[in-house]
């Protein structure tokens, strides 16, 4: 078996196996899983989530100063609603922290899943690479 053969059949393998995982579920309609991703696509998704992240740490926090200022304002002069826009605003910060640690978290995710398929390919291309030449050599 040559090597672009053997890589094939190992790529088909390894192919399979993964949509094997990935495809649990069955396809509504009793049809085949139809799930499938390209590294593109994952970086594409990882840097929308990267350019998200990045808004969110400005644009999420924009009006946090105002709304302090507010709310102080409005509890010296007496104003219940000046606590309870206080809150409003720490819960606000809250979850905007919340949700640019998500981004975070999907943005990292994907671009180490990239990152270790990438190395697990060329490890893969070494590994048959060697086998076709111990063939030779024995």
């Amino acid at each position: 078996m040559s090597f672009d053969e053997e890589w094939l059949a190992a790529r088909a393998v390894a192919d399979s196996n993964a949509a094997m995982r990935l495809n649990q579920a069955p396809a509504p309609g009793g049809g085949a899983p139809d799930l499938a991703l390209n590294q593109d696509q994952i970086g594409a998704i990882g840097s929308e989530a990267y350019k998200l992240h990045t808004r969110l740490q400005t644009d999420g926090k924009h009006a946090a100063s105002a709304s302090g200022e507010a709310a102080a304002a409005l509890t010296r002069e007496g104003f219940a609603s000046g606590a309870a826009l206080a809150k409003a605003n720490t819960l606000w910060e809250g979850q905007v922290k919340t949700l640019v640690a998500a981004c975070a978290t999907i943005s990292n995710g994907l671009n180490y899943s990239l990152s270790s398929h990438a190395k697990d390919e060329q490890q893969l291309h070494a590994d048959f690479t060697a086998s076709a030449i111990d063939k030779y050599l024995t």
